[in-house]
């Protein structure tokens, strides 16, 4: 890392940089980190699937790659020490990384998480915006520290959560692409030397772990029906009963009930299929037998020879 002083700025040429991350978001962040003139990408520790895509660009691009099954092995940490980088920006990382390896870089680590920190720590912070019903979100980058998701935070930016945006559509059309935009910005800001450290405010703390599969209770609160199928589309996947199978739904819409179905009933046209809740309609985009693939909501019907006036449990 050379360093140059001019009139009392610091400017940092040529910084060597390792990536962190796997799958669609850390080849991203790689690809515009590639693309600097300030940085070298000197490592990429990415998952050990051959064809993930953060794998795929380090090759095509002769970058260092190393794979490790735990970033928390002796061997894993000895071999990034080797590359003796200026940062470290993790991407997507889903393993626990050691203070060893975040300490070691000359500038620090920054990392990656889809939330207003300190709302919703853990890794399933998407889910659990949508099934909350909050009406807003984002991402933050923060200094990582021996907590989980506590450290100081550098930058943040906010996003609304809108009516129709599953967990897959709130990621991938808003917290994916201004996460990439948003750990560039932080690389600069490290770079110029203005980057800040906000300690979290522990009083607004939230957690929450892996969200996993969830039975719908149709007993709930329609809204709150209509975000626990969201929250979980689409992974890790709402269901219910019908005919005795477990079902899980995706693609639903809730509109005003003007066709005077009962509650729990599941009733279907040429084109659609619906399930009602109170005064509303939940109208069901896809639907998925477990073990089965995702399929369309009126091919299902007809696949299982629904019949209607069918109740669901």
């Amino acid at each position: 890392m050379k360093i140059l002083d001019n009139t009392a700025e610091w400017y940092f040429l040529m910084i060597k940089i390792s990536i962190i991350g796997q799958s669609a978001f850390g080849e991203s962040v790689a690809k515009e980190i590639f693309k600097m003139k300030e940085t070298i990408i000197s490592s990429v520790f990415s998952s050990s699937n051959p064809k993930d895509p953060l794998n795929q660009f380090a090759v095509e691009n002769n970058l260092p790659v190393k794979n490790f099954k735990r970033l928390r092995d002796n061997e894993a940490i000895e071999s990034f020490k080797s590359f003796d980088v200026d940062l470290l920006v993790m991407a997507y990382v889903t393993d626990i990384v050691p203070m060893e390896i975040i300490k070691s870089p000359r500038l620090g680590t920054i990392q990656y998480h889809p939330s207003l920190l300190p709302f919703h720590r853990g890794p399933s912070s998407i889910n659990w915006a949508i099934i909350n019903g909050d009406k807003k979100t984002g991402i933050s980058i923060f200094w990582p520290d021996e907590g989980l998701d506590t450290g100081p935070i550098l930058l943040q930016k906010e996003v609304e959560i809108d009516k129709s945006d599953t967990t897959g559509s709130l990621y991938f059309n808003k917290l994916f692409p201004i996460g990439v935009e948003s750990i560039i910005e932080s690389i600069k800001l490290v770079i110029q030397n203005k980057a800040p450290k906000i300690d979290q405010n522990e009083n607004y703390a939230s957690y929450e772990s892996w969200c996993s599969e969830k039975q719908i209770d149709w007993n709930d609160s329609p809204n709150k029906i209509y975000n626990l199928i969201r929250g979980c589309d689409p992974q890790p996947g709402a269901w219910t009963i019908i005919n005795s199978k477990k079902v899980f739904l995706y693609d639903c819409k809730m509109i005003k009930n003007d066709k005077n179905i009962k509650n729990q009933e599941l009733y279907f046209s040429e084109n659609q299929v619906y399930i009602g809740i109170d005064e509303n309609l939940l109208v069901i985009g896809r639907m998925k037998t477990e073990g089965e693939k995702k399929i369309s909501s009126i091919e299902w019907v007809t696949k299982n020879k629904i019949e209607e006036k069918l109740f669901v449990e």
